[in-house]
């Protein structure tokens, strides 16, 4: 009897979250490796996604041209998942493109959106506007990427990377040195050309699943005010604020943490 009532018990607990992390270009799923402990431990489930190119897919960046195709190992994940599964999308940096381009394809799967000083636009990038708010103007820190030009010398080129002495300098100004030293042997060079390339239809289920924006104040990437134009063309229900450079991932786990969860509660789910 007391096993029935244990098994009873166990079977009416509530399902814990199912939160889907997406990384920012040159990233891979590696960088969510703190925030994927501390959910794990605390019974959530979690998937971390390696966009074509990135990560452990080993295809050239600089040969990726289009964002459908960049995105594509994230779609196929969400056209994997059950119908009658809803997951949590967490976005960082340019993952927010592919956080908006899921919930164009796959609303009724989706239960939050959380972008993560993140590219939060709409339509994607269509205008001089678009280009503005969510494209990073490193300019300031002077020559700092290594480029790639798959498509000849004489063309544009098709993919960028962070020169390694400005990688910290930028990205990880307030991170664990052993994070930014790990970063620098993993970020690979990320396909701008195919992120640039991003478009959506503002259609019926572009504000279909509720999204919650999460502010990193020391950003020298997506810069704060980058991110607060964003936020105005496109008001999200709930916003938060992070002290923390542009990997909060990496230089406050556990507070992203905290947050990712008050986030999930926001929205009432």
């Amino acid at each position: 009897m007391g096993e029935e009532a244990v098994e009873c018990k166990m079977t009416e607990m509530p399902l814990k979250h199912h939160f889907v992390l997406v990384h920012g270009i040159s990233g891979g799923s590696w960088c969510w490796y703190k925030i994927r402990c501390l959910m794990e431990n605390s019974g959530y489930k979690v998937s971390c996604i390696d966009l074509k190119g990135s990560g452990i897919d080993r295809s050239n960046p600089k040969t990726i041209l289009f964002f459908e195709d960049y995105n594509k190992p994230f779609m196929d994940f969400m056209s994997a998942l059950p119908d009658n599964e809803k997951v949590i999308l967490v976005g960082h940096s340019a993952g927010g493109l592919s956080l908006t381009d899921a919930t164009h394809k796959f609303a009724k799967k989706i239960s939050l959106t959380i972008y993560l000083a993140a590219t939060m636009l709409k339509t994607g990038f269509r205008t001089d506007q678009d280009i503005k708010e969510g494209v990073p103007d490193l300019s300031d820190f002077g020559d700092v990427y290594e480029l790639g030009f798959g498509l000849g010398p004489d063309q544009p080129p098709t993919s960028a990377l962070v020169k390694k002495e400005f990688q910290r300098k930028i990205i990880y100004q307030l991170s664990p040195q052993e994070d930014s030293t790990l970063a620098a042997m993993l970020l690979r060079p990320g396909p701008i050309k195919a992120l640039m390339s991003a478009r959506f239809e503002d259609g019926p289920d572009s504000d279909a699943v509720p999204r919650v924006y999460i502010k990193t104040t020391q950003d020298h990437v997506v810069k704060p005010e980058q991110q607060e134009a964003m936020i105005r063309r496109w008001p999200p229900p709930a916003v938060f604020v992070l002290e923390s450079d542009h990997s909060p991932f990496f230089s406050a786990p556990f507070v992203l943490f905290g947050l990712l969860l008050k986030a999930a509660a926001s929205v009432g789910i």
